[in-house]
């Protein structure tokens, strides 16, 4: 497996577009396209929020009932959510105006939005929008970066990943654009997130392989403790490289499963590390647990207690409040035995042993959680296994930021 730059058009037979359709913002881009050349056999997992905004529903619908899918459209700013039936009605219109422009059924047509909740969108800027798209469709890396600028609200900056990998002899190409920076909280977290590949697949073993992986990538990032009513991953695979399609799972399958663990792993990170505010990433490994569940559990309490997201901000090694997160976790463990050490480019240190302080600098603790990622690391001396969960700090623009959101 190789990285590569780029990002959904990385793949063969992937086009994108980006427009400034001024639903929201006055100076930037806020809609975007993906299309394909060829029908995509497509997966999706979708926010667990009983309150589901129209273009997941949309898109779930989709996702079970359809055979093939080759375009989704995106809009930033407004996120169509607690919309009634007008706003499903909206996602119906949009998808039947991309699929009268592309010559595709209306039905293979995703549609995504993202912002506010509660508003419903203008739908005149909408149809423009897409109109202009489609004209603007381009295969180039540029076309892709643009379209990972125009999905963003409070991002920071654009988030993409792409790997080229070999399904029997034949190179397949991944890539994937995402946006998340607030809202974000485990079971599938607050984001969108889109992929694409060139690779020939079922559809069975598609949507099989994005629902494992999401679990260990997606869900495993917390920002706020917040899950969205937006939240979407979509999956489109196209055949364009001729590879012998996969069918079973064998070693091809494997390779496969790989190269989107990648995808989704890298866009997880950027996603936690630009989290609304945010000054670092924070990566939260549990090791030596007696099973998968109990370290998953651990890891994500530490990742989202607000204390210790405030100790990082703050460069405190204060330990106390990561062992306090994993007490009310729900996990069973002997604090103990527990091992605690921080972790960054600046190097590692230990500050807990055996459940009780041990003898540190306090000086260099700080040094080592000034970085840009820091990495707490739990040793519960169980057994064999282990999860790491993602986040950021918690800072005072967090709550600039989402003090003043709607206007």
């Amino acid at each position: 497996m190789e990285t590569i730059k780029g990002g959904v058009t990385a793949a063969k037979g992937f086009l994108a577009a980006s427009t400034a359709a001024g639903i929201k913002y006055a100076d930037r881009t806020d809609m975007a396209m993906i299309y394909s050349e060829k029908p995509c056999v497509a997966a999706g997992t979708f926010t667990t929020n009983a309150v589901k905004a129209a273009p997941v529903l949309w898109d779930k619908e989709i996702v079970e009932n359809e055979t093939c899918a080759q375009a989704v459209v995106v809009n930033a700013g407004i996120a169509n959510a607690c919309t009634g039936e007008e706003g499903f009605s909206y996602c119906r219109q949009t998808a039947q105006k991309a699929g009268e422009l592309l010559g595709i059924p209306e039905k293979s047509v995703f549609v995504a939005s993202t912002g506010v909740i509660g508003m419903q969108l203008p739908m005149d800027r909408i149809i423009s929008g897409t109109e202009d798209l489609v004209h603007k469709l381009d295969a180039s890396m540029e076309a892709g970066h643009n379209a990972a600028l125009a999905i963003m609200t409070t991002d920071t900056h654009e988030k993409e990943a792409a790997v080229v990998f070999e399904v029997g002899g034949v190179k397949v190409t991944i890539g994937g654009m995402c946006k998340g920076s607030g809202m974000i909280h485990p079971n599938m977290c607050t984001m969108l997130s889109f992929i694409t590949t060139d690779l020939a697949i079922s559809k069975e073993l598609l949507l099989e392989a994005l629902r494992d992986d999401v679990e260990d990538t997606y869900n495993m990032v917390s920002v706020d403790g917040d899950t969205s009513t937006n939240d979407t991953v979509l999956l489109l695979a196209n055949g364009a490289a001729q590879n012998p399609k996969i069918t079973e799972k064998n070693a091809d399958y494997k390779a496969f499963q790989k190269a989107l663990h990648y995808i989704n792993e890298t866009l997880s990170k950027q996603m936690a590390g630009d989290g609304e505010g945010a000054t670092a990433l924070f990566e939260v490994k549990v090791i030596g647990a007696e099973s998968k569940r109990q370290a998953k559990t651990l890891s994500k309490s530490v990742v989202s207690s607000n204390l210790t997201k405030a100790a990082i901000y703050g460069h405190d090694a204060n330990w106390g409040r990561i062992l306090c997160a994993m007490g009310y976790s729900g996990a069973a463990f002997d604090p103990q035995k527990v091992d605690l050490f921080f972790e960054s480019a600046a190097g590692k240190i230990q500050i807990m042993e055996n459940g009780v302080a041990a003898v540190y600098s306090e000086e260099m603790a700080a040094k080592i959680l000034s970085e840009e990622k820091v990495t707490a690391i739990a040793d519960l001396k169980m057994g064999q296994c282990s999860a790491t969960a993602w986040g950021c700090d918690l800072t005072y623009d967090y709550v600039k930021i989402n003090a003043d959101y709607r206007s």
